[in-house]
Order: structure tokens, then C-alpha cells, then sequence
């Protein structure tokens, strides 16, 4: 009985050995191709005056999986890009980072896409929730930075030119 055991435990050893080891078809990775920017619109930005604060290139969101995908796996945007999260109705909104791998500054606008509030440097890959604070109908995400660098503000507009 003890020799049963004994050979049963050596083949099963064996067995497992073999059938662990690496596979070449197994150790392959597989190649994605990184995600880019695709213009969908322009717009400007402006002051309560009328001035032009910046002209930008936006990618848009305007369905559920467009915005639920947003910025993710993104490993960088140039300056005059942004998106812009477009929604049916305004009311207050809260976003999160994740996957998002760059720092953004996100920019709640309300239905006459006037700023209604700004969430600055939001913190890649967080799932800590950023609220609008107040009803929006529109979110606007540019790289971290950029709205102290061109001193936006509550009230300033967003003009958009869709393609």
C-alpha cells in the first residue's frame, strides 16, 4: 500500500511539473495600440466681456460609454486639447479618475455652458468623487494647471463650435 502511495505521489508530482511550465504562447504579450486624441469640435473660451481666453481642439462625450470611458489610458494631452462631457439635462455631477493616468482640472459648466465651478488638479487613478458642487449640463477636463495658468473663472463661457 505504502509503494502505491508512494508512486501515485511521484507521478502526480511529475504531472504537475510538467504541465506548469512556461509556455512560449503563454509568456506572449499582447501588443495594444495607445489611445489618441480625435478632434470632434473646437471652442473658446471667453470672459464675461467677450475677450478670448484660449481657442481649443475637443474630443466629445456625449453617450453613456463615451462618458464613462472619458480620458482613460490616456498617457498625455497636449495644451489646446480637452474633452467635453456633454449630458441631457443639468444637474450637480460627480466624477472620478479612474484609469485616467494625467492629472486633469475639471470645469462644470451650466446649460449656457457659462463656468460654474472648477475642481482643480484632480489626482490620476483616484476613486475619490469630484463633485460640480452646483447643477451642470457640461464638464470640460484640460491638463492640470491650466485654469490658474489662464485664469478661469465662475462666469466665464465656453463657446462651442461642433464639427
Amino acid at each position: 500500500m505504502i509503494r502505491k502511495t508512494t508512486f501515485l505521489s511521484l507521478i502526480l508530482v511529475a504531472g504537475l511539473s510538467t504541465g506548469c511550465k512556461d509556455r512560449p504562447e503563454a509568456s506572449r504579450s499582447i501588443a495594444t495600440e495607445p489611445v489618441t486624441f480625435k478632434q470632434e469640435a473646437e471652442a473658446y473660451l471667453t470672459k464675461p466681456g467677450g475677450d478670448t481666453i484660449r481657442h481649443l481642439k475637443l474630443e466629445i462625450a456625449d453617450d453613456d460609454y463615451e462618458r464613462e470611458t472619458g480620458l482613460m489610458y490616456r498617457e498625455s494631452m497636449e495644451e489646446d486639447e480637452g474633452m467635453l462631457f456633454i449630458f441631457e439635462n443639468e444637474e450637480p455631477r460627480g466624477f472620478y479618475m479612474k484609469n485616467t493616468n494625467i492629472p486633469l482640472d475639471l470645469i462644470f459648466l451650466d446649460a449656457q455652458q457659462k463656468i460654474v465651478s472648477i475642481s482643480k488638479n484632480a489626482k490620476p487613478k483616484s476613486m475619490e468623487t469630484i463633485p460640480s458642487n452646483v447643477p451642470a449640463q457640461y464638464v470640460l477636463e484640460i491638463n492640470a494647471g491650466l485654469s490658474d495658468e489662464w485664469n478661469l473663472a465662475v462666469g466665464d463661457s465656453l463657446i462651442l463650435n461642433r464639427e
